[in-house]
């Protein structure tokens, strides 16, 4: 059963017979709308409005994931997910109360937004980008798992899930390659990759290529424009190609175990529910040591670029104050 908000937007995309995919994506389309004009146009008096109402559109954006991850029993992206709206609405009241003491940090924080989901729009919504990452991710997996000896995998045919619709290969797909043009399913494209046996053993979509997590560190890097380019470009060619490296290992990792230990079970038993070594390895495992690794990539960041740190350390101000914990003191007014 969907959440109050989630049944709210399903009804309205009803009315204005549109699929919910293609809702939430508009709803994502103006909030990034509000907060560019925001970002870019900081200078100007009525930027403060435009940021305090693209703030929840952002939040119900990512909100409205929550449900599919809670399908999957992925608790670290329901929890991520879930707790966008609330820190949306938190974010736009800073916003309108704000008294200009920390504009840097909220002119940086929608830059951060704006310019972490910019390349995942792009990328999503181009289906040759789209499908060459997809295909980039699998290849690099296949070909680490060759290099350690893990030969005999085969990367399948590339497929698309459609809206509501059975999967079908790319080649029999009619749709334009240069812009999306209809509303894609859960799996959106994605390649299967098959064992020696034949057997399919994961398929790879394109969150499984990182670009999220990429995005994330382009977003803070680009948006911190008060630093010269060099500087950021340094920065953006350390974290890009090492969070590449690192997820390829991630991937070669998941597919190895599935197809080695695909019988391999946690809590199984009568009295509990079987979570299998993909659930498992993907899920939980890879998942903490993605944020872990991220996190340490965070802090060697905050050394090349200190008004990165300032900046999310004034963000984080509030959860620091309901921990008790005391904010590091900055030599920035």
């Amino acid at each position: 059963m969907n959440d109050p908000v989630s049944s709210i937007v399903v009804d309205f995309s009803g009315l204005l017979e549109i699929s919910e995919v293609t809702m939430q994506l508009m709803i994502g389309t103006v909030g990034l709308i509000l907060l560019g004009v925001g970002f870019h146009r900081h200078k100007d008096g009525y930027s403060r409005i435009f940021s305090s109402l693209g703030w929840p559109f952002i939040g119900l954006f990512f909100y409205l994931y929550s449900g599919y991850f809670v399908e999957i029993e992925d608790p670290v992206l329901v929890l991520m997910t879930a707790g966008a709206l609330p820190a949306s609405i938190a974010m736009s009241y800073w916003e309108w109360t704000s008294d200009g003491s920390s504009i840097d940090t909220i002119v940086w924080a929608r830059g951060f937004v704006v310019w972490s989901m910019i390349p995942y729009y792009i990328v999503f919504g181009i289906p040759h980008l789209n499908m060459a990452f997809v295909q980039f991710t699998a290849v690099s997996a296949e070909l680490l798992l060759e290099f350690a000896g893990l030969g005999g995998y085969e990367i399948g045919p590339m497929m698309i899930e459609r809206y509501q619709q059975n999967p079908i290969p790319v080649s029999e797909w009619e749709g334009s390659r240069f812009v999306l043009s209809e509303p894609l399913g859960e799996g959106g494209f994605y390649a299967p990759m098959t064992n020696s046996e034949g057997d399919n053993v994961v398929s790879f979509i394109l969150a499984c290529s990182a670009l999220q997590s990429m995005a994330v560190f382009i977003g803070a890097i680009v948006a911190l424009s008060s630093v010269h380019w060099k500087r950021r470009a340094r920065a953006l060619l350390i974290a890009v190609p090492t969070i590449h490296i690192l997820n390829v290992f991630r991937n070669a990792g998941i597919v190895w175990l599935t197809d080695a230990y695909g019988t391999w079970t946690l809590f199984g038993g009568p009295l509990a529910e079987d979570m299998g070594i993909f659930d498992f390895a993907h899920s939980y495992a890879a998942k903490v040591a993605s944020l872990f690794a991220m996190f340490l990539m965070a802090i060697a960041l905050f050394d090349l670029l200190p008004e990165l740190h300032k900046h999310v350390m004034r963000v984080m101000r509030p959860v620091i104050s309901l921990t008790g914990s005391k904010e590091p003191k900055s030599n920035d007014s």
